[in-house]
């Protein structure tokens, strides 16, 4: 009898497709009101839809494990769940409000996370589930996880500019203390709200201006990684996370793996010193280009093949369950 030999991949998809089961099924089950969007258009909806997510998070995670095709499935995979995402909100605006999560209307604008709370003085849901996905996964929201991200990735696609961008840190600093005081300012100054949400409006609208410019003409993600203060407040809190991207005795100094990053995290200088750049979102994408075995995950005490696949478990479960419940 012939021993069935199991592709090491499959186990690991196969565990993401069992969590995402698990978890969408609570989702499916225990609120009153339903969360998945086919359970509010037709009975049953929600376990089809759950089918459908269990098989795609299943693809995705074989997908993600082959390194050289991470890059390409990673920017399919998210920039899927931004066109999600902004599909259902303008369904929700020009349709029909089902398409909302709670049917009131919110802001699409990362830097909103920060300073709304701030504003309001409440809503603190969506920090809550930033800052978990922060100790979840480390700064994967970054990579895979922001319905605004995925859109400074495809305009910075392309052969990557080697220098480093030169305005980043006066940028990035700038926006950052910009948003937390100008959203204390309208609070203290008791600003209606519909000043408040021109504000963000004017942030976001700066933001697609900045990708559709540095970004492209750099081909790095500037919004990202010198713009957005939520990509600034990652950088800072990522540490959080056990989750490590580290290079290692491996690294020849090749330089080959300073065309793949996007995130302006990697340059002969960090590389010299043996140390990515603080703006690493740990996508992986140049761990593709490194033919030495250079650069490597880490997770505590983890073999760094493990704590590689359990990064990618703990994303893709993520993103997946995002994908299906992330709406405005």
């Amino acid at each position: 009898m012939k021993t069935v030999i199991i592709p090491k991949y499959l186990y690991t998809s196969i565990l993401v497709a069992v969590l995402i089961a698990i978890l969408l099924t609570i989702v499916q089950v225990i609120p009153e009101k339903p969360l998945l969007l086919s359970e509010r258009l037709m009975s049953s909806g929600g376990w089809i839809q759950i089918g459908i997510a269990v098989i795609y998070g299943a693809i995705l995670s074989y997908k993600m494990q082959d390194r050289k095709e991470r890059p390409k499935w990673r920017i399919r995979a998210w920039l899927l769940f931004s066109i999600v995402f902004f599909g259902q909100l303008l369904l929700g605006i020009l349709v029909d409000p089902i398409f909302l999560m709670t049917g009131k209307l919110h802001l699409p604008v990362p830097a909103v996370i920060l300073a709304g709370p701030l504003y309001r003085m409440e809503g603190l849901f969506m920090p809550i589930l930033f800052l978990s996905t922060l100790l979840l996964s480390g700064p994967a929201w970054c990579s895979q996880l922001c319905y605004f991200g995925a859109f400074d990735a495809w305009s910075a696609k392309g052969k990557t500019e080697k220098t480093a961008f030169r305005y980043h840190r006066q940028l990035r600093y700038s926006v950052f203390l910009l948003v937390i005081a100008g959203a204390i300012t309208l609070r203290l100054a008791g600003a209606e709200g519909w000043i408040a949400t021109l504000a963000g409006v004017a942030v976001g609208i700066i933001g697609l201006g900045i990708m559709l410019t540095l970004s492209r003409r750099k081909r790095k993600m500037i919004h990202c990684s010198s713009y957005c203060p939520i990509g600034t407040l990652v950088s800072f809190m990522k540490k959080l996370s056990p989750f490590r991207v580290s290079l290692n005795t491996n690294c020849t100094h090749c330089m080959a793996c300073l065309k793949a990053c996007k995130y302006d995290a990697l340059h002969k200088e960090n590389i010299e010193k043996g140390k990515l750049g603080y703006t690493c979102t740990y996508c992986g994408d140049c761990l593709s280009t490194c033919k030495h075995g250079g650069l490597e995950y880490r997770f505590l005490k983890l073999r760094p093949v493990t704590a590689e696949r359990l990064w990618i478990i703990i994303t893709v479960v993520l993103h997946t369950c995002f994908l299906m419940i992330a709406r405005i």
